[in-house]
């Protein structure tokens, strides 16, 4: 094949992600009703606090509980950075890399919820093998073979992967994040049309150097239409071409995987030619909802190291805790970690329902979640001072408490950019944002759309307009009175989420076309759903434990209260934003950085580079023979 970068068009480009798109929505959204102004409460509440474990489940957490503390060595793996292979081994004899595969493939058969619960107890305790059980099942083989695979596909794959296969995605490449439509790995049918020749290279493909079997996204050489393929690593022509290392998470089997001329059997396609990213889209619409429920178990570790510290630490006489400046800091953390459970157990609830759509909540959940934890964990940082920079073995060796901050820090840090980028996540949840009035009006700002073609769509855009517009404004006139002084965050909500509607077609008329260009325009209007969707799960989850009686729940109301009021501050802000910035003067000065025109601020460090400074060898890399030497780079 060419070995040579594919250059498209930014046309082009859109047309592949819209094309990717999955445009029907079969089921409710509450975030999709949000952005159209319409507060469908109904559908996150009564918040769904659960009825009790099942045996077999708890059985199986408090089983992993007690091999994570007795058997894994966090400093260990971060030291060497391998799994070890009775760790490794013990997760398989537990059938932890089953959890969500049926019983009759020979997995645990877990739901959703359940699932969630043994990733927010992973992601508390060690963060590299969060990544590797992940990984497996989240976006590996399991989860698309659940959803598009055949009864032949699943019968011969899902017990393997439920006895401890290991298994990865493979979409990434060198010059390709999340632009597909610039994929270089192809694929062709074979002359005898018994299989489809596969190749091409993959970049950051997560447990590669571990797994027996991939999910592969390769491009039809003809026809450019993408598609999705299991792909077994011990056949001929797959190759590790290297093991990638990162700041932190050093255990991580990611790898470089290179495909020369590899025989797929044409039975191993996932679903029907061309289907591939709407594959990895849907999969990842569960899929994702293992990072948001590691980041509450993470935030929750660091909220006990913290409070845990300020109670100890003395200075000036009194604990740090008991000074206003840190005792803010933990108010806002332990309020911030209430507000993040309530999510990911609701979008966890919501997908084991299964009557509600839930792309958006699970987009919203990974986006809320990560950029709360990471803005916990720095403050945790910054409350440990020294002993949250030195490192847990320096600490253990001088006789402290070997409380993990800095590797903490090191190894969160890239769920921000796993499984879709914030940035990512906000473009997602954009489009979908504005789908609606693309329907209604989308032929007005289309350049592709004659005069003729614009005119005619007029009339039913003018008569969707009339009627929708006027009730944008026009409330419900909802007390929720049931809800006691809660009512009121919930009378925000609906306010704020008919002013959201607003603005997003205030946003479609003033910039047109211009819209899909204006980022942070869109990403502000994101924020602001995010916002209230976490006040809205946050609040239903505290009337719920108050109606039942908990325990915990004058606790949870005082929690509540105080998130309730920042959010409420942050969407008045983000809603004066959207008009009141300094967005063209920012995009004119990268603009000119990009030109150079700033170049004089770099001049001190230009040439201040090692002198020795040289690519390392190559890591000695798991070759399959190849009919073929060509790669692609």
């Amino acid at each position: 094949m060419a070995d040579k970068e594919v250059h498209v068009t930014e046309q082009e480009a859109m047309k592949v992600a819209e094309a990717s798109r999955q445009t029907e929505w079969q089921q409710p959204s509450f975030m999709r009703e949000m952005f159209l102004g319409n507060f469908r409460f109904d559908l996150l509440h009564p918040y769904p606090l659960g009825q009790g474990e099942r045996p077999e489940f708890t059985a199986f957490y408090n089983a992993l509980r007690s091999f994570l503390i007795e058997h894994v060595d966090p400093d260990q793996i971060d030291e060497t950075g391998e799994y070890p292979e009775d760790v490794v081994d013990g997760l398989r004899k537990l059938g932890a890399f089953g959890m969500k595969i049926p019983k009759e493939y020979g997995g645990l058969g877990f739901d959703q919820v359940e699932y969630s619960k043994a990733m927010e107890l992973l992601g508390a305790y060690e963060g590299n093998l969060t990544a590797l059980l992940s990984a497996h099942q989240s976006i590996g083989v399991p989860q698309p073979l659940k959803l598009f695979g055949t009864e032949e596909q699943k019968a011969k794959y899902l017990p393997r992967c439920a006895s401890g296969e290991i298994s990865a995605f493979a979409l990434t490449e060198q010059q390709v994040g999340s632009d597909p439509a610039r994929m270089t790995t192809t694929y062709e049918l074979s002359e005898d049309g018994e299989h489809y020749i596969l190749s091409g290279e993959k970049l950051w493909c997560t447990n590669g150097t571990l797994a027996k079997l991939l999910v592969v996204m390769a491009r039809n050489a003809r026809t450019k239409a993408i598609s999705a393929f299991v792909v077994e690593v011990d056949w001929e022509g797959v190759e590790v071409v290297r093991r990638c290392h990162f700041m932190g998470l050093r255990a991580l089997a990611n790898a470089v995987m290179r495909f020369t001329d590899v025989k797929v059997p044409r039975e191993n396609l996932i679903g029907k030619e061309g289907r591939g990213l709407k594959i990895a889209l849907t999969t990842l619409n569960d899929g994702r909802l293992s990072i948001p429920s590691s980041s509450v178990g993470a935030a929750k570790q660091a909220l006990r190291v913290c409070r845990e510290w300020a109670g100890e630490r003395v200075q000036w006489g009194k604990p740090v805790g008991k000074h206003e400046a840190i005792g803010h800091k933990l108010a806002d953390m332990a309020s911030t970690t209430f507000a993040m459970e309530s999510i990911a157990s609701l979008a966890s609830n919501l997908a084991n329902a299964k009557n509600v759509d839930i792309r958006l909540e699970a987009a919203a959940a990974k986006e809320w979640n990560t950029c709360r934890t990471w803005e916990i964990i720095d403050e945790t940082m910054q409350i440990r001072g020294g002993r949250g920079y030195e490192t847990a073995q320096s600490l253990r060796a001088r006789g402290e408490k070997p409380e993990p901050v800095e590797r903490m820090m090191r190894d969160y840090r890239i769920n921000k950019i796993f499984e879709g980028s914030s940035e990512i996540m906000h473009l997602f949840m954009a489009r979908e944002a504005v789908d609606k009035h693309l329907q209604v009006a989308g032929a007005l700002i289309d350049p592709e759309k004659s005069i003729a073609e614009k005119a005619q769509a007029l009339p039913d855009m003018a008569s969707f307009y009339a009627a929708w517009y006027p009730t944008r404004w026009l409330g419900r006139f909802e007390t929720y009175s049931e809800f006691g002084s809660l009512g009121r965050h919930l009378r925000f909500i609906e306010r704020s989420s008919r002013r959201l509607a607003r603005q997003v077609f205030h946003g479609m008329v003033v910039h047109q076309a211009k819209l899909q260009n204006k980022q942070m325009f869109l990403f502000r209007l994101v924020d602001v759903a995010n916002e209230l969707f976490a006040m809205a799960a946050t609040v239903s989850r505290t009337h719920a434990m108050i109606q039942a009686g908990d325990a915990e729940a004058k606790n949870a109301a005082e929690l509540c209260e105080l998130f309730c009021r920042q959010s409420r501050r942050k969407v008045r802000d983000l809603f004066r934003d959207l008009w009141r910035n300094d967005d063209v003067l920012k995009y004119k000065v990268a603009m000119g950085v990009l030109k150079g025109r700033q170049k004089w601020l770099e001049s001190m460090v230009e040439g201040l580079e090692p002198a020795k400074a040289t690519a390392p060898p190559p890591a000695k890399a798991r070759r399959r023979k190849a009919s073929s030497a060509v790669a692609v780079n």
